[in-house]
């Protein structure tokens, strides 16, 4: 007998019950709706923490410090160098670029100064970073500084306004609750670098000397960080720059003397070259962080990236996705009872029907697949409704519920359904369809045929 014509006499005998049918198409509609619902939810929550933790700054990245938790660096009383060898230079910084799987590294370069625009002025920490770096900042406004210029150009934070107050009352913000009119990109900002000089010609030096006001420079913006002042990412609170620009700033304004930040040999002179507060490498992939990040911690240097929170929220999303599937799970396995109680009831209805097709001489596996098939259509027609309801529920969900709002701080879908996870949903209750026809397809194929004739 062909497919077809089983197809046919399957889909003839389900129309002919149409009502017990319907209920039990109806049971698996709610449980593959269920499923889907429950493991939409389970795969929003997940891509809900990865764009949190993706807006806090690249997931490629690990952030490096010198062991033992100093500024600068520390000794390690196990090493046979001196202090110097924990130090992150431009040395350590060329050896992190040749491990494997490292994309580039940037050393990180932080000194204090403080911003005066008119009446306001603000307190602020200032890093001077790579090339590779500054693209990986999302801009909102303006653009990265040319490629290879020497001229220092900032690129603010979305949040630095914050920090600006009023230069004769000390109001910000935070007392007035309105924010400064300060204008980054169209009005001219004047920066100081030596920040202990100004604070002391401000307040009349020490033992009645006077200390002479330090010089202001005038530096162009070329960017603000995207976001508004109340959004927040890596880069909402610093300001950057291009660090050989700002190297070469630092040295035009204290040529030998020491630079406020960077550390002193025994004698108080300052090195011939720049200790970085931190550096920062980036990886190819996600999948190599880890590795990449325990080469450097076995290089002597202490080493932190996301990966680490989020393999951590990962394994808790995991049990959460399978207590959710398996919650969903247990109406589709109420659904695949539904299945073969109707199964079981069409064969006592059609005992003599199946007698008959057997003495006509009937393969034995014809009237088990018929039987598999009704099965199987009901899982179909049910997992496709089921499917399309699922849809209708997510759209509720992510639009008028606020859901994810509720749940995790963060706008976007609650919901979310893969094109994956709708085709999975209908195999998955074809499959439950089927297996549960498949020990009443049993019974049908294994069913005396005298006996079937007989009966009444």
């Amino acid at each position: 007998m062909r497919f077809l014509d089983l197809l046919g006499m399957s889909v003839n005998n389900l129309r002919r019950r149409k009502l017990r049918t319907a209920l039990t198409v109806l049971g698996v509609v709610i449980g593959t709706a269920s499923v889907v619902v429950m493991v939409s939810l389970g795969i929003g929550l997940n891509g809900l923490m990865m764009e949190m933790y993706s807006s806090y700054g690249s997931m490629t990245s690990i952030n490096v410090y010198s062991n033992g938790g100093r500024y600068y660096g520390a000794y390690d009383s196990n090493s046979s160098g001196d202090e110097e060898d924990q130090y992150i230079t431009d040395d350590t910084i060329a050896k992190f670029k040749r491990l494997d799987h490292v994309k580039s590294a940037s050393p990180i370069l932080q000194t204090d100064i403080i911003l005066k625009q008119g009446l306001y002025e603000a307190g602020v920490n200032i890093e001077g970073v790579s090339r590779e770096y500054l693209e990986e900042i999302p801009l909102g406004e303006g653009a990265l500084p040319e490629e290879g210029s020497d001229e220092l150009k900032f690129i603010y934070g979305n949040g630095i306004i914050r920090w600006f107050s009023n230069s004769k009352t000390g109001q910000g913000v935070w007392d007035t609750g309105e924010m400064p009119p300060v204008d980054y990109m169209n009005k001219p900002m004047f920066v100081i670098f030596d920040t202990s000089a100004y604070y002391q010609s401000r307040s009349g030096g020490s033992e009645g000397n006077t200390v002479k006001p330090p010089k202001k420079y005038m530096i162009e913006a070329a960017g603000v960080v995207e976001g508004t002042v109340d959004d927040y990412n890596n880069y909402t609170y610093s300001v950057y720059a291009e660090i050989d620009a700002l190297k070469a700033q630092l040295k035009r304004i204290y040529k030998k003397k020491p630079i406020p930040g960077q550390p002193t040999n025994k004698k108080g002179k300052p090195y011939s070259y720049f200790i970085y507060n931190q550096a920062v490498v980036f990886v190819d992939d996600t999948e190599n962080v880890t590795e990449v990040q325990q080469m450097i911690t076995d290089m002597g240097y202490q080493a932190n990236s996301q990966m680490e929170w989020i393999e951590q929220s990962q394994q808790t999303y995991d049990i959460i996705q399978l207590v959710l599937g398996g919650i969903g799970a247990v109406s589709l396995f109420v659904a695949a009872i539904g299945i073969a109680n109707t199964m079981m009831m069409s064969i006592y209805e059609r005992t003599k029907e199946i007698g008959v097709i057997k003495v006509l001489g009937c393969d034995l596996r014809n009237i088990r697949n018929m039987f598999l098939l009704e099965s199987g259509f009901i899982g179909f027609i049910g997992g496709t409704i089921g499917v399309l309801i699922s849809y209708g529920i997510g759209f509720v969900m992510n639009n008028f519920l606020a859901i994810a709002q509720a749940m995790t701080g963060m706008d976007g879908d609650i919901s979310r359904i893969p094109v994956w996870l709708s085709g999975a949903a209908i195999v998955f209750a074809i499959f439950v369809g089927m297996a549960a026809g498949f020990f009443p397809s049993l019974r049908a194929m294994h069913l005396s045929p005298l006996a079937a004739i007989r009966n009444e």
